[in-house]
């Protein structure tokens, strides 16, 4: 343990993770929450659904543009404002649910909810790049990586309970509160934040064009696929097996072998590159992932849901390392939100092609859904893996341009 001891003894860091965490529950808690509220205002799971994915879809497009503002103008500027637009739509959707509006109004405000909610996350990865020598940045993306892994466990748990001890309109009320306090807490603090860089008279940086951006972004969206359409198929195949109380706890299962697995990643000291470690790891994903579809019943579905969870959070601590080697220190925040919007879009796509396949074919099939996405994903990365490693001169420049910032930014 001793390389997160080093990473989380960082003097001043526990001042933005925890507001951090804070303003982090609540984004994970969007998508379910708008979920249940429009069903229980509008008695259809099928607005409730076309709500969700209004709000996920908007996140996922609109999550690049907060960080490319996050890069120019700061986190601060950013965040203040964003948040009181977020709280004012979240708000808006809250009445609107209990005042009996149309349903596509209730969509078109999720979508609004979804695209203000605050990036938090990436700006916390944006500051630990700031703060750390490049070596030790991978075991921060693993704290990170375990951190979404209990956020996205633990949310849907919290927000279900309210929603069934109260009503949904609570539950997304007491996320509103969450998100307002901890995103405008975490907006105060100082330490590891990036200085501004203002956009140069030639025109800024076009961040998914940079080498080996889109690549990286590509290779998640595969793993988002992973979450969506395992919801799906896991909850109908329970379901079919009649015994649909286990979803949770296997989905669960899934969840917290992929928080293992990212524990013990995070910890180790490993050599070579990191595309070619990441093309390795999206191949070994892909083959676990064909575990599920050959259980025939709950118990060996719990082993094979935490056989492929193991994987789940190394892919993506390697995404974000990869990534932070090719992205300049002045778009970090954006590039890391391109990957966030990308995993997102990933999860919304899964469930909803899986949501066909089970519907259409069968949960057997939707569980086929999640290999085949991976795979395609893991080839990409094999076929440009010659664009994940930056030329040398430029990423000299950017790490002296990331300690000189940083410096400047401890002395003051």
């Amino acid at each position: 343990m001793r390389a997160y001891v080093g990473v989380l003894g960082t003097p001043g860091a526990w001042r933005f993770l925890v507001p951090g965490i804070c303003a982090r529950l609540p984004y994970a808690m969007l998508q379910i929450g708008t979920l249940l509220l429009v069903e229980w205002a509008t008695g259809s799971y099928g607005w409730g659904g076309l709500a969700a994915a209004a709000a996920a879809v908007a996140q996922a497009l609109a999550a690049p543009q907060t960080g490319r503002l996050a890069d120019r103008h700061g986190q601060r500027a950013v965040l203040y404002p964003q948040t009181a637009v977020h709280v004012a739509a979240l708000g808006a959707l809250l009445v609107a649910a209990q005042t009996g509006l149309t349903p596509g109004w209730l969509v078109a405000l999720s979508a609004l909810a979804g695209a203000t909610m605050p990036q938090v996350g990436s700006m916390v990865r944006a500051r630990w790049a700031h703060l750390l020598p490049p070596g030790s940045v991978s075991t921060a993306f693993a704290v990170e990586a375990v951190t979404d892994d209990l956020m996205f466990t633990l949310a849907p748990i919290v927000l279900i309970a309210a929603a069934t001890g109260a009503s949904p309109v609570w539950a997304l009320t007491g996320a509103l509160v969450l998100v307002a306090f901890g995103t405008l807490m975490f907006a105060t603090v100082r330490t590891g934040r990036p200085a501004p860089v203002p956009v140069p008279s030639t025109g800024g940086t076009r961040v998914l064009g940079l080498r080996g951006v889109g690549v990286v972004a590509g290779a998640l969206l595969g793993v988002g696929t992973v979450f969506g359409a395992l919801q799906v198929a896991v909850t109908s195949y329970t379901e079919q097996l009649g015994d649909p109380g286990a979803a949770g706890t296997i989905y669960g299962t899934f969840s917290a072998g992929s928080l293992v697995g990212g524990l013990v990643f995070g910890a180790l000291r490993l050599k070579g590159k990191a595309p070619r470690r990441l093309a390795f790891l999206m191949w070994a994903l892909s083959a676990a992932l064909l575990l599920p579809p050959l259980a025939s019943s709950t118990g060996p579905l719990y082993a094979a849901a935490g056989a492929a969870g193991l994987i789940v959070a190394p892919a993506l601590i390697t995404g974000y390392t990869v990534l932070d080697g090719l992205a300049p220190a002045h778009v970090k925040t954006e590039a890391y939100t391109w990957l966030t919007g990308a995993t997102g879009m990933g999860i919304a796509t899964g469930a909803a092609l899986g949501g066909q396949l089970a519907d259409r074919f069968g949960p057997e099939t939707a569980f086929l859904l999640p290999p085949v996405t991976v795979a395609l994903a893991a080839a990409l990365v094999v076929w440009r893996r010659a664009s994940l490693t930056a030329p040398a001169a430029p990423v000299t420049e950017t790490v002296g341009l990331d300690h000189s910032t940083k410096f400047s930014m401890n002395r003051r």
